[in-house]
């Protein structure tokens, strides 16, 4: 139990946000670094994804493990965290309508579910899809086998490592400078 809020920690770090249900006008938002915020880019996506992946996360030298299932239907982002030992922690899902959360098991330092979906996301959605919502200034652009947001000053927020895999992009590794964290992305089923 340890181990799992000490990935809860380093989640929530993924870019503190609010977890509320947004109103018409709005779409879920996260924060990009203290005092800045986004507003997600909508769930949709041109092609289906279904991965299954261990995040290896590292905070002030710990490393923490999660086993995460992601599915992306084209209409809908469904996210579910799991424990090391398979329990299930929680289920995300964002579709047309909000954010929607299911907690199976209360832990107090777990994330919003907009910070994760905020990290999956960056690492998944199309560049075009984030940058009409990116603040004024702001840039996220494929440099090579990476993926960098970069705030108004030009220092790198984000960088996002990638391998080919089977002729398929894959993140394998997020580096968020702001926050403090890493993580490491271990594809262990499911590709789609």
């Amino acid at each position: 139990m340890i181990k799992v809020r000490g990935l809860a920690i380093i989640v929530l770090l993924l870019l503190a946000g609010c977890a509320a249900r947004p109103n018409a006008d709005t779409l879920p938002q996260a924060w990009l670094k203290p005092g800045v915020r986004v507003s997600l880019p909508a769930p949709m996506l041109d092609h289906k994804l279904a991965q299954q992946q261990l995040l290896t996360g590292s905070v002030n030298g710990k490393q923490q493990s999660l086993l995460v299932l992601l599915n992306a239907d084209g209409k809908t982002l469904q996210l579910a965290g799991l424990s090391p030992l398979g329990i299930r922690l929680f289920k995300v899902v964002y579709d047309a309508q909000g954010i929607h959360i299911e907690q199976a098991i209360k832990i107090a330092q777990l994330p919003p579910a907009n910070q994760v979906l905020a990290d999956i996301m960056l690492s998944y959605w199309p560049i075009n899809r984030w940058q009409p919502l990116l603040p004024t200034g702001w840039t996220l652009v494929d440099e090579g086998a990476q993926r960098i947001l970069r705030d108004d000053a030009g220092q790198i927020v984000t960088r996002i490592d990638y391998i080919n895999d089977n002729g398929k992009r894959q993140p394998v590794a997020i580096d968020q400078r702001v926050f403090h964290y890493h993580i490491t992305i271990e594809n262990v089923g499911g590709s789609a």
